[in-house]
C-alpha cells in the first residue's frame, strides 16, 4: 500500500518536472530529497530517461532521411551565401563610396534645417521686440516734441501690450523699469504747462475781455441797425447773426492731435473785422493735462487742483483799484478782466466734461456780481463829473449785455443802474444848477434886441415864442424877455436829453423812461432851477427894474411849460394825456418864483419909501406949516412915477401882452401907496415925537395932500376911480379930524356905519391928542393967565377924558 503510495507520488513528480519551466524545478526536486525514497526515485527517473532517449531514436530514425537532405542542401546555399556576402561586400564598399557624398549633402541640409529654424526663432522674436523698440523710439521722439498726451498713450500701449508679448529680455525690464518715472516726468511737465497757462490767461483776461466787449458792442451796433431798418418799413426778415456769445459744444475726449487748441469758432465770415475772443487763447495746455491725468487716474486731483487756483485768480480779478473811481479807463480794465476770466470758464465749461461744472461756474458768478455791484457802488459814489457817470453807464451795459450773451444772469447790474440813475440825476442837477446861476449872474435884464429876421428865427428856435403884432413890427425890434428865457428853455432840453441818455439800453418800456426824465425834469424845476430863481430875486443889488424883467422872464417860461410837455412825448413816444403820465411841474415853479418877485419888489418899494422916511426931518413944534411939500416927499414921489412908469412893461397875465399894464404894477403901486400911508402915521406917532404942534399937523398935512395928488393922477392904469386914494383914507380922516378939530362929530357918530371918521382909531386919536396937550402945558407956560388958553386946554381935556370913556367903553 505504501509502496503503492510512493510510486504514485513519484510519477506525479515526474510529471510534474516534464511539465514545468526549469527554472521552477526546484521545489519538487527538493520534496524528492526530503524523502526517504531518493534512490528508488533516481532508478525511476533513469528509466523514463531511456523511455524518453529511446522515443527520441525512434524519432531520429523517422526523419533522418528529411535531415540528411537539409544537410546537403544547407552544403549548397553556403556556397551560394558565399557569393552572395562577396557580392553583399561588393555593393556595401561601393554603396560607402557612394553615400559619402550623400551623407556630406545630408550633414549641410541638417545644419541648413537647423539655422532655418533658428531664423524663424529669431525672426519669430524680432516680430514681438521691434514694435517695442520701435514704440519706445517713437516715445522718446514724442517726449523730445514735448507731445505728452500722445506719449502717455504710447506709454500706456508699450505696457500693457508691447512688453508682455516681448518676454523677459533685459532691455523690455530697463523700459518697465523707466516707466513709472515716464509717467511722473509727463504728469510734472504737463502741470508746469497748466500753470503757465493759467498766468497767462491771468495776465492776459484783460485783453480777452476787450475783445469779447468789442464783439458784444459789434453785434449790438448789428442789431440796432437791424431794429432801425425794420422800423423804416424795409420789410426784411433779417436774422440775427451769431455773436460771441454763440457756444460750440465739444466731446471732451481724448483730442485728435497735439494741436488742439480748444478755440470756439464763433465768428461768421462776414465778421472778420473783430477776432473772437477764444481766438487770443490756446486752450490746448488745459486739455492736454486733463486727458493726462485722466489716463492717470488722478482727474479728481487735477479739477481740484483746477478749481482752486482760478478761485484765487477770480479773488484777486475781483478786487478793484483804489484809483478806479479817477477815469473811465480803470474801470474799462476791472471789467475787462471780470469779462476774460469769465468768457475762459464758460469756453472750459462747454469744451470740457466736469472739469467745471454749471454749478461751479454760477457759483463763482454769483460771488464776483456781489462784489462787482458793490465796488462800483463805492467807487461811483466818488464820481461828481455827470459825463463820466454816463460813460460808466454805457460801460456797464456793454459789461452786462456781454456777460448775457455767456448765460449769465445779470438783472442784478441793471437793478444797480437803476439806483445810478438817482446819483446820475442829482449830479445832474449840480451841473445845472451851476449852468443855471451863470445864466443869472451873465444876463442883463435887459429885453432882447433883434435887428434881422435871421436873429428872430434863431432865438425863435431855440425859444418856442410866438406874437403876432411884434412879428407885424418892422426890425429892429425888441423881444419882452431877456437872454435869461431861450438859454434857460435851452439848459432845460438838454436836460431831458441828459436824462434819455442814461435811461437807453437799460431795458425800459417807453413808460418807464417818460416817467422817469418827467420825475428828474420836476426835480430840476422844483428844486434847482426853483432855488436859481429865487437866488436872482434875492441877491443883494437887485433892482426894480430886474425884478421887472424876472417877472416877465418866469411868465414867458411858464407859457413854455407845455411845449416842454411835447418835447418829452416825441422823444420817448408816450402820449402826454396818459392815465400815468406824470406832469410838469414847471407851470407852479415859475408861478411861485414870478410871486416871489412881486412880493421882493413890494419889499424893495417899501425899503426904498422907508429910506426916503429916514430923511424926514420935520419941525414938530412949528408954530405954522408950510405952503409946500417937504423935500424928502417930493423925491420919494418922483422916484414912485419913475419905477411905475417902468411897471408899465409887466404882463397883466400869461395870455395878455408883455406890455400891457398888469395886475403886479396896481398891486405894487397900492402896497406902496399903503406902506407910506402906515409909514407916516407911525412917524406921526412914534415915541421919538413926544410934542407935536398944531403948524407942524399943518405941514404934516400938505405932505399927505401931495401923496394924495400922486394917487389922484393915476401912476398905474387900471385903477377905477379913487381906489387908490383909499390907501390913505386912514390918514386923511385922522388929520381932517385934528385940523378941523371936530371931536364933537367925531364922539357922536363913533360906531356908526355912516360916520366921518369911521377909520379914525381912538387910540391913535387919543394918542397924537395926548403930544398935542403936552405940548400946550409946556410952551404956554402963562396959559393960565389967558382965558383962551384956559378954555383950550380945558377943551382938549376933556375930548382926552371922553376918548378914554370911549375906549373903556369898547373894552368892556
Amino acid at each position: 500500500m505504501a509502496s503503492a503510495e510512493i510510486a504514485a507520488e513519484h510519477e506525479r513528480i515526474l510529471r510534474e518536472i516534464e511539465s514545468t519551466d526549469t527554472n521552477c524545478i526546484g521545489p519538487t526536486l527538493r520534496s524528492v530529497y526530503d524523502g526517504q525514497e531518493h534512490g528508488l526515485f533516481m532508478d525511476k527517473l533513469e528509466g523514463r530517461i531511456r523511455n524518453h532517449d529511446r522515443e527520441i531514436e525512434k524519432m531520429c530514425n523517422h526523419h533522418f532521411q528529411g535531415f540528411v537532405d537539409s544537410i546537403t542542401e544547407l552544403l549548397k546555399v553556403r556556397g551560394e551565401a558565399q557569393k552572395l556576402k562577396g557580392q553583399v561586400t561588393e555593393t556595401n564598399q561601393k554603396l560607402q563610396s557612394d553615400g559619402k557624398e550623400l551623407l556630406k549633402s545630408m550633414d549641410e541640409l541638417r545644419q541648413c534645417r537647423l539655422q532655418q529654424r533658428n531664423i524663424a526663432t529669431t525672426i519669430d522674436k524680432l516680430t514681438h521686440c521691434l514694435p517695442v523698440l520701435e514704440m519706445y523710439s517713437r516715445l522718446q521722439e514724442q517726449m523730445r516734441a514735448k507731445r505728452y498726451y500722445p506719449a502717455l498713450c504710447t506709454l500706456e500701449q508699450l505696457e500693457q501690450s508691447c512688453l508682455p508679448r516681448a518676454g523677459g529680455y533685459r532691455f523690455c525690464a530697463i523700459m518697465a523699469e523707466n516707466i513709472p518715472v515716464l509717467r511722473t516726468h509727463i504728469r510734472d511737465v504737463s502741470m508746469s504747462d497748466l500753470k503757465d497757462f493759467l498766468e497767462s490767461i491771468r495776465k492776459h483776461s484783460d485783453k480777452i475781455g476787450e475783445t469779447a466787449m468789442k464783439q458784444a458792442q459789434v453785434q449790438s451796433s448789428r442789431d440796432s441797425d437791424i431794429t432801425h431798418q425794420q422800423r423804416t418799413g424795409s420789410g426784411k426778415r433779417l436774422r440775427r447773426e451769431v455773436g460771441s456769445g454763440t457756444m460750440v459744444e465739444s466731446s471732451g475726449g481724448s483730442p485728435n492731435s497735439e494741436q488742439d487748441s480748444g478755440i470756439l469758432d464763433v465768428e461768421d465770415e462776414e465778421d472778420d473785422e473783430v477776432p473772437g475772443a477764444h481766438d487770443l487763447v490756446d486752450f490746448s495746455p488745459v486739455y492736454r493735462c486733463l486727458h493726462i491725468y485722466t489716463v492717470l487716474g488722478s482727474r479728481d486731483t487735477f479739477e481740484s487742483y483746477y478749481r482752486k487756483q482760478r478761485r484765487k485768480q477770480a479773488r484777486l480779478v475781483l478786487q478793484p483799484h483804489s484809483n478806479m473811481h479817477e477815469t473811465l479807463e480803470g474801470y474799462r480794465r476791472y471789467f475787462n478782466q471780470i469779462v476774460g476770466f469769465f468768457v475762459v470758464e464758460d469756453h472750459i465749461l462747454h469744451t470740457t466734461q466736469g472739469l467745471v461744472n454749471r454749478a461751479y461756474v454760477e457759483e463763482l458768478w454769483e460771488v464776483a456780481l456781489s462784489k462787482t455791484i458793490a465796488a462800483l457802488r463805492t467807487h461811483s459814489s466818488y464820481c461828481t463829473d455827470p459825463d463820466l457817470i454816463l460813460d460808466l453807464k454805457n460801460l456797464i451795459v456793454l459789461f452786462a449785455d456781454t456777460l448775457q450773451g455767456y448765460g449769465f444772469p445779470v438783472n442784478q447790474l441793471f437793478d444797480m443802474l437803476l439806483e445810478m440813475r438817482d446819483q446820475y440825476g442829482e449830479i445832474l442837477l449840480k451841473k445845472w444848477n451851476l449852468s443855471f446861476r451863470q445864466i443869472i449872474d451873465q444876463d442883463n435884464y435887459s429885453p432882447i434886441p433883434v435887428s434881422t429876421e435871421e436873429e428872430y428865427r434863431r432865438i425863435s428856435g431855440q425859444f418856442p415864442f410866438q406874437d403876432p403884432e411884434l412879428e407885424k413890427m418892422s426890425f429892429p425890434k425888441k423881444l419882452p424877455f431877456s437872454e435869461f428865457v431861450p438859454k434857460v428853455y435851452s439848459q432845460l432840453k438838454e436836460f431831458i436829453y441828459a436824462c434819455l441818455k442814461y435811461s437807453e439800453d437799460l431795458h425800459l418800456s417807453s413808460t418807464e423812461i417818460d416817467d422817469m426824465i418827467r420825475k428828474s425834469t420836476n426835480l430840476l424845476l422844483t428844486r434847482t432851477l426853483s432855488h436859481c430863481l429865487q437866488y436872482a430875486i434875492k441877491k443883494k443889488n437887485v433892482g426894480l427894474a430886474e425884478l421887472v424883467q424876472i417877472i416877465i422872464n418866469t411868465t414867458h417860461l411858464e407859457m413854455s411849460c407845455h411845449y416842454l410837455e411835447e418835447f418829452i412825448s416825441n422823444i420817448t413816444n408816450v402820449p402826454p394825456d396818459g392815465v400815468n403820465a406824470t406832469k410838469l411841474y414847471g407851470t407852479s415853479t415859475f408861478k411861485d418864483a414870478r410871486h416871489s418877485a412881486e412880493e421882493e419888489i413890494y419889499t424893495n418899494l417899501n425899503l426904498k419909501i422907508d429910506q426916503f422916511l429916514q430923511l424926514a426931518d420935520y419941525d414938530w413944534m412949528a408954530a405954522q406949516g408950510g405952503g409946500q411939500a417937504s423935500d424928502y416927499l417930493s423925491d420919494l414921489i418922483a422916484f414912485l412915477c419913475s419905477t411905475f412908469s417902468v411897471f408899465t412893461h409887466l404882463p397883466g397875465s400869461p395870455i395878455e401882452h408883455a406890455r400891457l399894464p398888469g395886475k403886479v404894477a396896481q398891486t405894487a403901486c397900492m402896497s406902496a401907496c399903503k406902506h407910506l400911508s402906515t409909514s407916516l402915521l407911525q412917524l406921526l406917532l412914534e415915541a421919538d415925537v413926544r410934542q407935536v404942534s398944531m403948524g407942524a399937523l399943518q405941514q404934516f398935512n400938505v405932505d399927505v395932500k401931495e401923496c394924495e395928488r400922486f394917487a389922484r393922477a393915476g401912476p398905474v392904469p387900471g385903477f377905477q376911480g379913487d381906489t387908490l386914494l383909499l390907501a390913505f383914507i386912514d390918514l386923511r380922516q385922522l388929520l381932517d379930524l385934528f385940523t378941523q378939530w371936530d371931536w364933537s362929530t367925531y364922539l357922536a357918530d363913533y360906531g356908526r356905519p355912516t360916520c366921518k371918521y369911521l377909520r379914525v382909531n381912538p387910540h391913535t386919536a387919543l394918542a397924537l391928542l395926548e403930544k398935542m396937550k403936552d405940548t400946550s402945558r409946556k410952551n404956554n407956560m402963562f396959559a393960565q393967565f389967558r382965558k383962551n388958553e384956559r378954555d383950550k386946554q380945558k377943551l382938549i381935556d376933556t375930548v382926552v377924558k371922553q376918548l378914554r370913556n370911549l375906549i373903556a367903553a369898547h373894552q368892556s
